[in-house]
């Protein structure tokens, strides 16, 4: 096999030197600005002339923004593997996934007995080694549960604790020459690291074969396998040497270590600026131009190599290898790195065959265009919080736009906001911070934005100033052909209508302009009610909530107490703005609806109030959740919620005030047309008492709805979600942008026939 395949990488390898300490960290430093991919530093922790190498990685990493770090090789007799696993993960997850893992079995043995190592002969190094790794991706291995134990002669771990995982797939690479270690590459690791100094003509094409045997024997495709070269040279010397001359010489001479043995990386080792700036800025791009001539005309196919165990998770219905070039780089498939991250939103667990992570709106495109042609669901995320289970699916696949997360304040007199549909409310409240602007956004700051911003927004400013929909103005949209247009009151108009209250139904809006407010601080109040006597708790709090000022948008969150019968509230309150005065005496009556348990009250910034979290997505709590939206919390309403919780039928229940502003917007000026209720209710159930809880809740008699807060969808909530006007009106439009119903795993809109 002449060619893997592999994309070049070109880096640069420094010696760590401590007399000048700050030389080592501007080599590496100019390696990234000269456009190199990786800085290696040789290890040897027993040189005392030397910095230690992962003390100046870790600085390094400090010091970078985009070029990958590795050691070559870390020195593994000294460097117990269960740490180094650690370590390697933490500055990796520190360093936004720019570090890689380079090894070697040891080697100058004097010298690692005098710093406490045990020496080794070459088989019992390999053998080592072999351990060595199989503790290293135990470690990394956090999504299994169970403890990590490797028993070997070398290197034993009996019940460790997995974790951290590395911020991306690290690779393992190995220094070695001889066939025991290369077989081992072969077999376990991701990479072959020589020195071009240390190989004989014949070498290489000789080594890459024992490797491919290796692989093949243990179920790999050779293709996994990189393979690296140190190589040292002048670009000032004459004659006809290897790597000797200028560029030109360089690139004629590398060509055939790619094309014809393999090579996809090499590695500089020189401490002279102007040999790494030559090489960085003369010899890679024109090699990487001669492969790309060399590769077209020999028909080699270069793109990622999915490992063997890897592709027997791929799922049916998918067609892989049709996958568009251009979302290579943002595809995760079972297995994969990461895979566990995207798989499920934050409540609901999946398993979808591909999960593609868009950037750009082009991309949206090409993932549409792509999943239309497999035969198999298609869910679109944003921030994935996911209460309806929508954005994620089960053998299927997932546009992913969390990627798409900027928020830029593209004008400040009119207040206007340009956020990503990937964006979560938290991190928009705290960029809108500095500015003394602030959007109505749910309450709780990990929800993202492209669900909210499309469905309506129950936010704590929604009595003073409405949804977040009825200040979204203006919104970028893929539609289901591929087209990205943008909608707004002069453009398509019809479409923007429908994206305010039923956008997950119409295309994949990747970017919003939003109206924000002017708010700084607010004061926020939290209370704790013994709400025991529950039906006249709820029937008070409703009727205190509506006589309140605008300014006071209040929410509660009722739970089952620890002892039989016993109901405790939460009830959080934001007054709109810093005025104390006039908020205390709003906020002090309801302190007198019940026991209190617990107080707090406070001016704070409103992007505390709603601070992200950065939850992981698991899937930890999937739930049974239903939604109702009502004019008042009256007797018979509060009588139907009590009996609940008298019965078990209750984990949670929310109320989220909606009235005031809210309701100032006229029925048919957006999808969501629900413009006279003043409560937003929702209720979780447990899953064993779901089918009861469902026949009580329907005993509310409630014909309208919120699609966010529902987990499980059909036709006849739809008719609660929409008006018949506004649902006659929805399909109209679906019929003009999403005729085939390609966005149908949403709660379903279909399209009107014959349009």
């Amino acid at each position: 096999m002449p060619d893997y395949g592999h994309d070049l990488r070109f880096g640069s390898f420094i010696t760590p030197q401590n007399r000048r300490p700050e030389a080592a960290v501007d080599l590496a430093l100019l390696s990234e600005r000269a456009g190199l991919d990786l800085v290696t530093f040789q290890d040897h922790p027993y040189q005392p002339g030397f910095l230690d190498t992962w003390t100046l990685l870790s600085w390094v990493a400090a010091r970078t923004e985009r070029v990958h770090l590795a050691g070559n090789v870390l020195n593994l007799p000294l460097r117990p593997p269960a740490v180094l696993a650690r370590s390697v993960a933490s500055l990796d997850l520190l360093s936004g996934g720019r570090i890689e893992l380079g090894l070697g079995a040891g080697a100058f043995w004097d010298a690692i007995e005098a710093m406490g190592g045990r020496r080794l002969t070459p088989g019992q190094g390999v053998a080592a080694l072999s351990e060595a790794i199989d503790v290293i991706r135990g470690i990394w291995d956090a999504d299994e549960r169970r403890v990590l134990r490797v028993e070997g002669d070398h290197y034993s771990v009996n019940g460790a604790k997995r974790g951290p995982a590395p911020a991306h797939e690290v690779p393992i690479w190995l220094g070695a020459y001889k066939p025991k270690m290369l077989r081992l590459i072969g077999a376990k690791a991701d990479g072959w690291l020589p020195s071009l100094g240390y190989l004989r003509p014949g070498d290489i094409p000789a080594n890459n074969k024992l490797i491919d045997e290796a692989a093949v024997e243990a179920g790999r495709d050779p293709r996994e396998i990189r393979r690296l070269l140190n190589i040292t040279g002048d670009f000032r010397a004459s004659g006809d040497g290897p790597l000797r001359g200028p560029a030109g010489r360089w690139v004629e001479q590398l060509l055939p270590l790619v094309l014809r043995d393999g090579v996809s990386t090499f590695i500089l080792a020189s401490d002279d600026p102007q040999d790494i700036q030559t090489f960085a800025r003369e010899v890679a791009p024109a090699l990487r131009e001669a492969v790309a001539a060399g590769r077209a005309s020999a028909g080699t196919h270069a793109a990622p190599v999915r490992p063997a165990r890897a592709l027997a998770l791929r799922h049916p219905g998918i067609d892989y290898d049709a996958l568009p070039e251009s979302l290579a780089a943002v595809a995760v498939e079972p297995g994969d790195h990461g895979y566990e991250d995207v798989r499920s939103s934050y409540v609901w667990p999946g398993s979808p065959g591909l999960v593609l992570r868009a950037t750009t709106p082009r991309q949206v495109a090409d993932a549409l265009a792509f999943a239309r042609g497999q035969n198999v669901p298609m869910s679109v995320r944003s921030g994935g919080h996911g209460i309806s289970g929508r954005s994620t699916n089960d053998g299927g696949i997932v546009v992913d736009v969390g990627a798409m997360n900027g928020v830029e304040v593209i004008d400040r007199e009119r207040r206007l906001v340009r956020v990503g549909a990937g964006a979560r409310w938290g991190e928009v409240a705290e960029a809108l911070a500095p500015y003394g602007l602030a959007i109505s956004s749910g309450d709780y700051g990990d929800v993202g934005v492209g669900g909210l911003a499309t469905a309506g927004g129950q936010g704590f400013l929604g009595r003073s100033y409405g949804l977040t929909i009825d200040h979204v103005v203006g919104a970028e949209v893929v539609l289901a052909d591929g087209r990205i247009v943008r909608a707004d009151a002069d453009h398509h108009p019809d479409l923007f209508w429908a994206l305010r209250g039923a956008g997950g139904n119409m295309g994949v809006v990747t970017s919003f302009d939003i109206e924000a407010a002017e708010v700084g601080d607010v004061v926020f109040a939290a209370i704790v009610h013994d709400a025991s006597d529950t039906a006249a708790f709820l029937e008070s709090w409703g009727r205190l909530v509506e006589e309140s000022p605008r300014r006071l948008t209040a929410f509660l969150s009722a739970f089952p107490g620890r002892s039989g019968g016993s109901v405790l509230a939460q009830t959080l309150i934001v007054w709109a703005g810093d005025d104390t005065d006039a908020a205390v005496p709003a906020i002090q009556p309801f302190l007198d609806l019940a026991p209190v348990l617990q107080q707090q009250a406070q001016l704070a910034p409103y992007a505390a109030v709603v601070a992200p979290h950065h939850n992981r997505h698991r899937g930890q709590a999937g739930l049974r959740s239903h939604s109702a939206l009502v004019d008042h919390l009256d007797g018979a309403t509060a009588a139907v919620v009590a009996g609940m919780f008298a019965d078990g039928d209750v984990a949670m229940f929310q109320v989220r005030s909606v009235g005031g502003a809210v309701n100032d917007v006229a029925p048919d000026a957006t999808a969501y047309a629900h413009r006279t209720q003043n409560f937003s209710l929702s209720v979780v159930a447990p899953e064993s008492r779901h089918a009861h809880a469902e026949r009580a809740w329907e005993r509310l008699g409630v014909d309208a709805i919120y699609l966010s807060l529902e987990s499980h969808g059909d036709d006849r909530l739809l008719a609660r979600a929409f008006p018949p006007p506004t649902l006659r009106r929805l399909r109209q439009v679906k019929a003009v942008y999403d005729p085939r119903n390609v966005f149908r795993h949403n709660f379903p809109v279909t399209p009107e026939p014959g349009r």
